[in-house]
């Protein structure tokens, strides 16, 4: 296909080329062609027309002649025009041989009636598509003549107006095409009915011509479109709704209209305008229902004309007006509040219409408000059962009622808050009473009956929760509704009436619908026992099913459709029924039964009054009222259902009855015959019976046998009918059975379908031909790859050649063409001439599909575009197939859109900025107006918005709930992919959506807050690209707000740091951060929290916490000590002011108590006068919290108010958490700060005020919330026990939380313990465990104050309980509640929860009291190992650090009771052993602390450094010669659990410690190897100093000097001591990056800390001492430093036995390495610190010296120090080094002269030289004084200091 592309058409190619790859090769030429033009082709235009016009004479195809005539066009518009009439000419003969010319259309196209006479006439007997075209015509063509202008020269012209249209578009709806002559004759004789094609297709032109017109037209004129849409269906038009199914027929069209327009094209406020009108018109409709019906004669029935003449009208204004509320959510409220449109009362007052269908209605419109505002739900289930109950005397009030609390109960599910529980027992009493007095007046029997079971079925869509309490009642209704026995049966035959057994067949269809919705809605209940209960009456319903027949012939047809209602109610039960129901002969009789049915070919549209009980259960989409079908096709689909559940579980017995062999024969008689029927639909559903009869038979030769009567009728047949259903026949075959492992039948199916597929005689033949290929190739898979290229080449052939009118044929060669690019998948990519051409074929095809008129053609084009781009995304070109999307983005086709948002959302997951450009190049391409007119995006500004802006407005507008879902997911993906990118352009879309309608929201917030008036001030008057949005559309935008700064978050820390911010932006301005954008961020919050939707007020809530989750430490640049969020202040307390009123909905206040917590512990703001702006909302539901749960509204389910009051709670316990730890913090300032400057002072104080602010704004509710509290805690200890102690709880329920509702408050107590119980236990801390109630266990309070008083009455309570029976149960009730958790946390268990639950027990055992219950206590031990079954299943490590905290401080108790158990013996003078191992050292695992504690550590230990576990040593896993570098969390852990092993000796006996001491010091040792490497920033490893600091402890234990123990300590310590020598004098890999030391600081830790025995033995201390001498001369300076630090320790050991022999052995060394100094002066900073620190040993040396030594070491060391000094002339040339190194000996001599004066006179007398050095550089110091001192004059003191310091001489 490459030679094809040029600019003249290569003949001698083309020439060579077969007939079919001519074709391909003239569409590939002319397409090239068509990208080449305009060009400048001047010098071959003359070829180029030759050619062009050549191919017309070769009669090519649509796809190509197209092509042609619009490069001919192109060629003459940008070329010479010379021979542009020859053109013509030629075309004008080709035109004039054909038959098709236009003489041929019966009509002119110029007048308008006729135009619409035509398009009438053209919708009879239409399909789908022809409807769909003509009435885009018929819509289109209206719509331009409404608004045209007339044109000089148009004389004829004649204005039409708007009524006219309507009237033209009317009479086709009531009239259809006849001419109205005729159809006024017709309609006087009775005998007009208009076609349902007609009335279908005016009704699509309704859309269109309304569409076309635009929303703003439709606003304007809305008074007079709804009025004439709902004359449609009035009496003024009789004949249209003479009969119910013409009348169900023209309401679904006339819904259809207000659906499509008012709800697809209408934003918001226009929306509620509408709505406004509908009420209107109902309630013009209900006083004419007022003139008939009067309240004196509610008693009474009347149905005159006027009466019923409204039904109609009602029903479409009521289901539009439910559908408009329903899509406005809570943004309908200010609707609901008006007074003068009444809404609600307009609903209720219709609910009395006499007409049933308008009754239902009006309940399923009242439904649709309580599912948009669930704050109404309660209050219309009152209204309507206070009505119900007033007036059961009217047989209209029962029904109409009854259907409306149906309709209610079937919304709650919908409403998350749900309704008070004690509903449901008020609407089963009052079922109860219906069915009771059903029998008292016969006039309102069937009436009181349905009402009665109505309410019953739909009271258990309320879930198990709510039935559980009346499954008895409702059990004794339904055993009581059927016979007993079959005798009982007989026995009701031979009794009554008709008007009884109508009665009784209604009472029992309504009893098996209410089970059928106990079963499906509360599963959870269906226990054995319930079952059991629920069986007896079955068998009973069952045989009066077979007796239906002969009760209707004996009271005649008045029973028919009641009988058909029971099967129908009794055929479903039976399918959700457990399968073991069918056991026995009941089931036989069943399917006996239903075999008997026989299925009618009738078609009928559904409505609700087909199925009152429809009413209440969920449908498909939640706006769309049910549409059951009427009862005679509803019975057999039911039955239908049934079969396929009852005949598998009915015993293989009964199944035998009927022969495999027979049910074969009659299921192929019966499908043969379907195969060759004339409906299409029975012909589709026959094919795939047949394969699926083949796949259950499982028998190759039968599968064989079907397949070859196929092939036979398909080689004999002529007929379309057959040929068409026995193609499909093999495709179905060959989908369901694999190709019936045959390559032969694979070939025959393949060659069969060919050659139909190429019968043009036929083009339902071709369709289903291909479409059956498609089958095989998708099944086929590899086997298919040798029939390919010929099937890729049959396709081309028939795209290129088929005419496009055959749409059909084309929609199944896309699907061929879609099932071959799936085989071939990745080997597309491939490079090789054979796979090249192939694709080449592929993307020839999917262009000819492109240019199809059809829509679901370029769906198909669009969707093999998709795969291709997926398998070889290199040779698709994606700036074509980005044109092609955004042309099709709005289309008016669903199919359409939606494979367009399918194929973008594939393409932006991969390429999203590659996709962006390409859409906004096409823009300027082809530019706005012709995009606008293409997307039919109105009022939009498409080039600054760009396609993420075209895919915002559609989803705005988009009414189909799968296709949002894939915009608001491609949009995700482009956000994740660029919204870092493209920061700026995301947030301005984000604030232009929820900007569009927030100026109502926030003048009224301006009204009641001044806090709002930083938002409000700016008038923002500029044009919004997005009118009016809806609700859901700006949720989504609030939603991708937050998704911004999640993506920000990970791009990098300059978004949340604005000096690094301002700085990069300065660098380079296209540059951008969020945090330059907070202002933007803070404006969306305010106006998503401040809504009139509580959707999007949750939405902006959560945008806000966020917010100031993210931006709380941003520090303030131009204002220090403050951050950026502080200036927001206003804005946050405005935002969250509303949600705390009265009338805001319960989750709504629960986020705002979010939110308040975390604005107040972030510490943003720290006046306490600016505090309490948020902190007096909290404040006030604080308030409310104690008012209790009976105090609480009962708008909502009791659940709600346990939300909002744990929220409450939750929100609380944070800021106090958060008060205590600043409180904390402030307090370690302080004594940090106590040796720093003053500015740290102040600064401190300034932090501690902060703190203490926040804490005395919590402190004055402490007392109330640590009550609440307990309280709260206590709940959830009774929530979280097992299932088997159910009956111990408290009947009543708990503080807040009622028993009927534990289900439903269970997961807010989950969500919110953690925090409460770590803010208890903070509390307890503070209080230390001795403040205790005054009031406690005295007084019987309304709310229990602590656990111990829960849930006992006066009688049982307990009079008055200690102090220490008050804190254990406190104490047992947070450390119950903590192990439970910790023992077993969900695997989805929120981190943040374990963390608290962690700090709670850190804070509970850090004080005294807590920790003596546990010291010594075996529940330390089970404690310890839920912590280590918590360390091995959570690896945060925060979670183990804070776990190891815990095991700290239960080590420590145990330390502290073991010295109690001491000092307590002491004092008693008896001497048992204490701690754990007694006398033995035993350790019995699982009961010893010790071991527990030992299992923990070697598990955080070996998990970090796997070199510590034995037998791992070897292992191939743990490398050898390499140190393993911790990360800054393990090396906390490793010092951690390092920590707690040097403890571990405290709480064991002498024979203990000696037991557990080997593995504890093999662990610290080990350690220490593991983690010593020499440091890169000279900072000791943390791992290195914990090892040390426990070595150092592990040496000081008192066991190591105890009688018992100190030998065995001894021997082990030396034993430990050898191990860290070997260490250093070990030779291999690791040791250039060992640091010794560190190993010589161990050293020193053993010499120092040790008792002395350990370390004198002469072989020990040797070898300690060689090792120190290595070190003194290492040429590392930082090496020599570290070991003078650590000898000046040594020397200053106050035992002489270890001090003095290395003393004897080292201060030789020391000395003269100092006398070296005077040769070699010090370089840098490191070589001074090692002179000086030579020095401050010989100093201290000196002064620890016998009196007898001191003179001699005095002597030695002046010398030393004068060395050091320069004169004047030296000092000012002399290095930083050499001048500090003078000045530092000048400092030594000033101290060592007055001490040792004699020496130092002795010695300056003895030696002129060094005298003169001394006095020189004293002489030059004293001048340097005087200098500084001129110039710091300010302070004498130190100057004074320094004189007297030089005066010793």
């Amino acid at each position: 296909m490459e030679l094809a592309h040029s600019l003249l058409l290569n003949e001698e190619e083309y020439n060579q080329l077969g007939e079919y790859q001519k074709s391909e090769f003239i569409f590939e030429w002319l397409r090239f062609l068509e990208k080449l033009l305009p060009a400048d082709i001047r010098e071959n235009q003359k070829k180029l027309v030759e050619q062009l016009t050549s191919l017309l004479n070769n009669a090519p195809g649509p796809p190509t002649r197209r092509l042609v005539a619009k490069n001919l066009a192109v060629l003459y518009s940008t070329g010479d025009t010379f021979s542009v009439y020859q053109t013509i000419e030629k075309c004008n003969e080709l035109i004039r041989s054909k038959d098709d010319s236009l003489s041929y259309l019966p009509t002119k196209l110029t007048d308008l009636d006729s135009v619409v006479t035509l398009c009438f006439k053209s919708f009879e007997g239409s399909n789908y598509d022809v409807r769909l075209a003509v009435s885009k015509l018929l819509g289109t063509i209206l719509a331009r003549a409404l608004t045209s202008k007339q044109t000089p020269g148009e004389h004829n012209f004649r204005r039409i107006s708007l009524e006219e249209v309507m009237e033209l578009l009317g009479t086709g709806f009531l009239r259809g095409s006849s001419g109205f002559l005729r159809a006024s004759g017709d309609m006087l004789k009775g005998t007009s009915s208009v076609s349902r094609d007609v009335r279908v297709g005016v009704t699509q032109a309704y859309v269109v011509f309304a569409s076309t017109l635009g929303g703003q037209w439709l606003e304007r004129n809305f008074s007079a479109f709804l009025s004439h849409i709902l004359d449609l269906v009035s009496q003024s038009h009789p004949k249209a709704i003479q009969s119910q199914m013409d009348a169900i027929g023209c309401r679904r069209c006339v819904s259809f209209i207000l659906r499509a327009t008012v709800g697809g094209l209408l934003g918001e406020k226009a929306q509620i305008a509408a709505a406004k009108e509908i009420c209107q018109a109902i309630w013009k409709l209900k006083k004419v229902v007022d003139a008939a019906m009067s309240d004196s004669n509610l008693e009474t029935r009347i149905m005159t004309a006027d009466v019923t003449a409204s039904q109609h009208v009602l029903v479409c204004a009521l289901q539009e007006l439910g559908s408009l509320i329903h899509g406005l959510g809570t943004t309908a409220a200010p609707l609901l509040q008006d007074s003068s449109t009444g809404v609600l009362e307009a609903v209720i007052s219709v609910i009395l219409h006499p007409s049933i269908s308008v009754r239902l209605t009006a309940a399923w419109c009242l439904r649709c408000i309580a599912v948009a505002l669930p704050s109404y739900v309660s209050l219309l289930l009152d209204r309507c059962i206070e009505r119900l109950s007033a007036l059961k005397s009217s047989p209209e009030a029962v029904t109409g009622y009854s259907f409306a609390v149906a309709a209610l109960l079937g919304a709650v599910k919908h409403c998350p808050l749900g309704i008070p529980h004690g509903k449901g027992k008020v609407i089963m009493t009052v079922a109860e009473e219906l069915l009771c007095s059903a029998s008292q007046n016969s006039r309102i029997s069937v009436q009181r009956t349905q009402a009665g079971w109505l309410l019953i079925a739909a009271l258990m869509t309320l879930g198990p929760a709510v039935v559980q309490h009346h499954l008895p009642r409702m059990l004794l209704l339904w055993k009581c509704v059927f016979p007993l026995s079959p005798k009982d049966l007989e026995t009701e035959k031979t009794r009554g009436d008709s008007f009884t057994w109508q009665v009784t067949l209604e009472g029992r269809a309504g009893a098996l619908c209410a089970i059928k919705s106990f079963v499906s809605h509360c599963a959870g209940l269906l226990t054995d026992e319930v079952v059991q209960r629920l069986l007896p009456p079955l068998p009973s319903a069952v045989d009066l099913l077979t007796q239906l027949s002969s009760i209707c012939k004996s009271y005649g047809n008045s029973l028919k459709t009641s009988s058909t209602v029971y099967r129908h109610k009794l055929y479903e039960l039976l399918a959700v029924l457990p399968p073991k129901t069918y056991e026995g002969n009941a089931g036989y009789d069943l399917v006996t039964y239903i075999l008997q049915l026989i299925l009618g070919n009738s078609v009928a549209g559904g409505s609700l009054e087909y199925d009152p009980y429809s009413i209440y259960e969920q449908v498909a989409k939640r706006d769309s009222i049910p549409k059951p079908l009427p009862p005679v096709l509803s019975v057999v689909s039911a039955a239908t259902r049934l079969f396929g559940v009852i005949f598998s579980h009915i015993g293989n017995e009964i199944q035998l009855l009927l022969g495999p062999e027979e049910v074969k024969r009659s299921a192929l008689t019966l499908v043969m015959g379907a195969l060759e029927s004339n409906n299409p639909l029975l012909r589709c559903a026959a094919a795939e019976c047949w394969a699926r009869l083949a796949q259950v038979v499982s028998d190759s030769a039968f599968a064989a046998g079907l397949a070859q009567v196929s092939f036979d009728k398909l080689k004999s047949a002529r007929d379309v009918v057959s040929r068409t259903g026995h193609s499909l026949a093999l495709g179905c075959l060959y989908r369901y059975l694999g190709g019936i492992g045959s390559t032969q039948h694979l070939n025959a199916c393949v060659g069969i379908l060919y050659t139909l597929s190429q019968d043009s005689t036929s083009p339902d033949v071709q369709a289903w031909a291909l479409h059956s290929l498609s089958l095989i190739v998708d099944l086929a898979g590899p086997l298919y790859h040798v029939h390919v290229e010929p099937t890729l080449s049959l396709i081309l052939m028939l795209l290129l050649t088929v005419p496009p009118t055959y749409t059909e044929v084309h929609q199944s060669l896309g699907r061929c063409l879609n099932a071959l690019i799936t085989t071939l998948g990745p080997e597309l990519q491939g490079s090789s001439a054979t796979v090249s051409a192939l694709r080449t074929s592929c993307l020839l095809g999917c262009a000819v599909m492109q240019d199809n008129p059809d829509c679901l053609v370029q769906a198909q084009a669009i969707s093999c575009l998709q795969q291709l781009h997926m398998f070889a995304p290199r040779h698709v070109n994606l700036s074509s197939l980005v044109s092609c999307l955004c042309v099709n983005l709005c289309s008016s086709y669903l199919l359409l859109r939606r494979a367009v948002v399918a194929c973008l959302r594939q393409l932006v997951q991969r390429e999203a900025a590659e996709v962006s450009e390409y859409a906004v190049a096409l823009l300027r391409c082809y530019g706005d107006t012709f995009i606008s007119q293409t997307l039919f995006l109105v009022d939009i500004n498409i080039r600054e918005i760009g396609l993420e802006g075209a895919l915002l407005g559609l989803l705005d507008k988009e009414l189909d709930q799968r296709l949002c879902q894939d915009i608001k997911e491609t949009l995700s993906h482009m956000l994740t992919s660029m919204a870092v990118e493209k920061l700026s352009f995301w947030l301005k879309l984000c604030k232009d959506v929820l900007a569009a309608s927030a100026d109502t929201t926030q003048e009224e917030e301006t009204a009641k807050v001044d806090d709002a008036s930083i938002l409000t001030s700016e008038s923002d008057e500029r044009f919004h690209p997005f009118s009016n949005p809806r609700w859901s559309t700006r949720v989504f935008a609030a939603e991708c707000v937050c998704k911004i700064i999640n993506q920000c978050e990970n791009a990098g820390s300059a978004h949340f740091d604005i000096t690094l911010a301002q700085e990069r932006k300065q660098r380079d301005s296209r540059d951008d951060f969020l945090v330059l954008h907070l202002a933007d961020l803070i404006r969306m919050a305010f106006m998503a929290a401040t809504d009139h939707s509580d959707q999007l007020r949750l939405s902006g809530l959560q945008t806000l916490l966020i917010v100031v989750r993210k931006f709380a430490a941003v520090p303030e640049p131009e204002f220090p000590g403050h951050v950026i969020l502080e200036q927001y202040q206003a804005n946050v307390g405005a935002a969250l002011r509303p949600a705390f009123a009265p009338e805001t909905p319960p989750d709504v206040t629960a986020k705002a108590c979010q939110v308040c917590s975390a604005w107040i512990a972030s510490g943003v703001v720290s006046d306490p006068n600016d505090l309490r702006r948020v902190h007096q909302l909290l404040v006030s539901s604080l308030v409310k919290v104690q008012a209790g749960k009976e105090a609480q509204g009962q708008q909502y389910n009791e659940s709600t108010s346990t939300m909002e009051i744990l929220a409450v709670l939750k929100a609380w316990a944070e800021v106090y958490i958060v008060a205590v730890e600043k409180q904390k913090n402030a307090s370690d300032a302080q004594n940090h700060s106590l040796k720093n400057t003053k500015s740290v002072e102040e600064s401190y104080r300034d932090t501690s005020s902060s703190a203490s602010g926040l804490l005395d704004l919590v402190q004055a509710d402490l007392g109330t919330l640590s009550k609440l509290w307990l309280a709260a805690l206590q709940d959830f200890a009774l929530l979280i026990l097992p299932s088997e102690y159910a009956s111990q709880l408290p009947a009543e329920g708990g503080t807040f939380y009622t028993a009927e509702t534990i289900e439903n408050a269970r997961p807010h107590y989950y969500n919110s313990w953690a925090l409460i119980l770590y803010a208890t236990a903070l509390w307890l801390t503070t209080t230390g465990f001795i403040v205790v109630d005054p009031d406690e266990g005295v007084t019987n309070l309304s709310r229990p104050v602590t656990p111990t008083t829960m849930c006992q009455d006066s009688s049982t309570r307990p009079s008055v309980k200690s102090p220490e029976d008050v804190n254990t149960d406190r104490f047992h009730l947070i450390l119950g509640i903590s192990v439970e958790f910790l023992c077993s946390p969900r695997s989805d268990a929120a981190m943040e929860n374990i963390i608290a639950c962690l700090h709670a027990l850190q804070a509970l055992f850090d004080v005294p009291w807590p920790r003596s219950k546990i010291g010594g206590d075996q529940l330390g031990v089970e404690l310890l190992n839920v912590l280590h079954r918590l360390i091995l299943t959570r690896e945060s490590p925060d979670i183990q650090l804070a776990a190891l905290e815990v095991v700290r401080l239960i080590l420590f108790a145990a330390q502290e009771h073991v010295k109690e158990k001491r000092r307590s013996a002491e004092e008693k003078e008896t001497l048992p052993e204490f701690g754990e191992g007694k006398d033995t050292g035993g350790l019995v695992p699982g009961k010893s602390l010790v071991f527990a504690t030992l299992e923990l550590c070697v598990c955080i230990l070996v998990r970090q450094l796997p070199q510590l576990n034995p037998k791992l040593t070897c292992s191939p896993a743990v490398q050898s010669g390499k140190h393993l570098l911790l990360s800054e969390d393990g090396s906390r852990l490793v010092s951690a659990a390092l920590v707690i092993l040097s403890d571990v000796p405290a709480i064991c006996s002498p024979e203990g410690s000696v037991s557990v001491l080997p593995t504890i010091l093999y662990l610290i040792i080990g350690v220490l190897k593991e983690t010593a490497v020499k440091p890169q920033d000279g900072q000791l490893p943390l791992t290195v100093a914990a090892s040390l600091q426990a070595l150092k402890g592990l040496l000081s234990s008192p066991m190591a000097r105890a009688e018992k123990s100190r030998t065995a300590w001894t021997d082990l310590l030396r034993s430990a001591l050898v191990t860290v020598l070997d260490c250093l004098d070990q030779v291999d890999g690791l040791q250039q990056q060992r640091d010794e030391v560190s190993l010589l600081t161990a050293i020193t830790v053993f010499i120092l800390s040790s008792s002395p025995e350990v370390t004198t033995i002469e072989c020990l201390q040797k070898h300690c001492i060689e090792k120190f001498k290595i070190t003194l001369d290492s040429k590392d300076p930082f090496v020599q430093c570290k070991c003078y630090q650590l000898l000046h320790s040594i020397f200053q050991h106050p035992n002489k036995t270890v001090s003095y022999p290395y003393i004897h052995s080292l201060a030789p060394s020391i000395v003269r390495k100092l006398l070296e100094t005077e040769k070699a002066k010090p370089e840098n900073a490191a070589e001074l610190q090692v002179i000086q620190e030579g020095i401050k040993v010989l100093t201290a040396l000196t002064a620890t010296a016998e009196e007898e030594h001191r003179a001699h070491l005095v002597a030695c060391l002046l010398p030393i120090l004068i060395s050091f000094l320069l004169d004047e002339n030296a000092l000012g040339s002399a290095t930083n080094a050499t001048k500090n190194l003078h000045e530092f000996a000048l400092q030594n001599l000033m101290q060592i002269g007055p001490q040792y004066s004699s020496v130092f006179k002795k010695l300056m007398s003895s030696s002129p030289t060094m005298k003169a050095r001394l006095e020189s550089a004293v002489k030059g110091n004293q001048e340097s004084i005087k200098v500084k001192t001129a110039k710091h004059a300010k302070n004498p003191g130190k100057s004074s200091s320094i004189q007297l310091k030089t005066n010793f001489l």
